[in-house]
Parts: C-alpha cells; structure tokens; sequence
C-alpha cells in the first residue's frame, strides 16, 4: 500500500502542478481540499483525469462516494487497490 500511496501522491503533484512539493511532503492522511495541500475543484478534475488514465476508474463528480474517495491520499490509494 507505501507504495502504491506513493504513486498517487506524484500523480497528485504532476496533475495539480504543484511546485516545491514532494511526495514526502504529503501526509497520505492529511485533507486534500481546502486545508491539508489546499486543492481545489480545478485540481480534482485533473486528478480524477489522471486516476482515469493510469488506472481506469471512473470517478462522478458530484457523487458522495467521489468526495469520500478524494478525502486524503489513504482513500485513493485504497479505492485503486478495490479496483485492480
């Protein structure tokens, strides 16, 4: 899971082009949106885009179950592990 986590935080920091942030400097359990990295709609769009790409899920943009999955780095990490 370390390293699929992994993953996703560089997916996460090349699709919201986030400078001076490495994959250390995320917390897999720290907020995405708002506080934790500050992301905002524009930045889960493309990361939805890019979950889309590498992995092949298909995420809707006003379910609840998205907004649950795009909670921390963790909950990506486990609905990808749920989808392979």
């Amino acid at each position: 899971m370390q390293q699929l986590e992994t993953e996703i935080k560089i997916l996460i920091i090349e699709a919201a082009g986030l400078e001076d942030v490495t994959p250390d400097d995320i917390d897999a359990e720290a907020p995405l949106f708002v506080e934790g990295l500050g992301l905002d709609s524009i930045d889960a769009l493309e990361i939805g885009l890019a979950l889309h790409k590498r992995y092949g899920i298909k995420l809707t943009a006003d379910s609840e179950d998205s907004r649950r999955h795009f909670a921390n780095v963790r909950s990506l990490a486990l609905l990808v592990a749920a989808q392979k």
